[in-house]
């Protein structure tokens, strides 16, 4: 298991945009499991929608890759940060709100020196909210 400390000490997000609060499980250069956990105080839900708090899609897409950050250094990766290069294959099957606990389920596709493919999943109470696959590179 790895903890919020240690998460930040590989990734370099921060308040408010740190959005993994642990990682669960990781079996390097295969699958990561991570969690968030959603609370009425995320800033986002200010605007997002006043009277109908609904954590905003691209978050989610972005908490996953997050755990896939958290994976890809795991795995032995030397660098700084990781970039998005693409994002596919999205679907948001059921909206997020506060309250829920989000596990991530990521997995690697494909990997070639600093690029890695992923795909992944979002789940509350064991039902998939969020899917995506998406392309990342490790920076240096």
């Amino acid at each position: 298991m790895i903890d919020i400390k240690e998460i930040m000490n590989i990734l370099p997000h921060r308040y408010p945009f740190l959005l993994v609060d642990r990682v669960l499980e990781i079996i390097p250069n295969e699958k990561a499991i991570g969690i968030k956990n959603v609370t009425i105080n995320e800033p986002f839900f200010q605007g997002h929608f006043p009277g109908n708090p609904v954590m905003p899609g691209v978050l989610i897409v972005e908490a996953m890759a997050q755990v896939a950050g958290v994976l890809a250094f795991k795995s032995g990766i030397e660098g700084t940060g990781v970039l998005f290069l693409s994002i596919e294959k999205v679907k948001f099957r059921k909206p997020i709100t506060p309250g829920d606990q989000i596990v991530f389920e990521v997995n690697v596709v494909h990997r070639r020196g600093g690029v890695w493919k992923f795909s992944g999943i979002a789940k509350v109470n064991e039902k998939i909210t969020t899917e995506a696959e998406f392309t990342a590179m490790v920076t240096k």
